[in-house]
């Protein structure tokens, strides 16, 4: 049986639920997956993908998404020629499930384009294995969504249209009420995504300084625990 890492977090929005609830949560499902089942269950979607090469140490499985997901196209900031060699359109299949997933609650509000800041980036400090998987953004388990494109050509900005209140409630009684109908969209976007337990980390502009202007999005491997923060 995987052996789960004990929940140390010291955050009171941490969610522990019981651990059969966990580990059945599409979040836990998709990061404790085999290289083997994570291209068996791409393949069985549908995804377009390639692999990308050259092979990067820290990512266990990763690919380069070639075209939508429901609709939804996934890219980074870049302009559209840098994208197809850029290391920051790189990400782990496991991720692309999980975004497949959330791509569908994307489809329901009529949103068609995603622009993120980055999936996989190179690790900032030396890990102590440097060919082992890795995890959050050097393992290409998270992405940092800054904006959504609505099919009408609107846009939902994380930053303008959801102001930082630090320790604020994100979902559920007691949460925050953004006052513009596009951060509420997003918030409802996030909500909805925590929810269905598509993500183990769901970081806002509530969270901190440093996520005043994205959605981190993350799964990882071993977690029993949930965030929406």
């Amino acid at each position: 049986m995987l052996v789960a890492v004990p929940a140390s977090a010291d955050n009171k929005y941490l969610e522990i639920p019981p651990q059969a609830e966990a580990r059945a949560s599409r979040a836990f499902r998709y990061a404790n997956l085999t290289n083997e089942q994570a291209e068996s269950a791409i393949e069985a979607r549908g995804i377009a993908y390639e692999r990308a090469t050259p092979p990067l140490p820290g990512v266990r499985f990763p690919i380069r998404l070639k075209g939508p997901l429901h609709g939804v196209t996934i890219r980074s900031v870049l302009p559209e020629h840098e994208r197809k060699d850029s290391p920051f359109e790189i990400l782990d299949a496991r991720l692309a499930l999980a975004l497949d997933d959330f791509c569908q609650i994307l489809a329901a509000h009529d949103i068609v384009e995603v622009v993120h800041f980055t999936m996989y980036r190179p690790p900032t400090k030396t890990p102590k294995d440097r060919n082992g998987p890795q995890t959050r953004h050097p393992g290409g388990l998270a992405i940092d969504v800054g904006a959504l494109r609505k099919r009408n050509g609107q846009w939902l900005a994380v930053g303008p249209h959801w102001p930082s209140s630090l320790q604020s409630k994100t979902c559920g009684e007691g949460a925050r009420k953004l006052d513009g109908p596009k951060g509420r969209e997003l918030m409802s976007i996030v909500c909805e995504a925590s929810d269905q337990r598509i993500f183990h980390y769901m970081l806002t502009p509530h969270f901190d300084q440093a996520h005043g202007d994205h959605l981190h999005l993350e799964i990882k491997p071993k977690v029993l625990w949930f965030l929406v923060n």
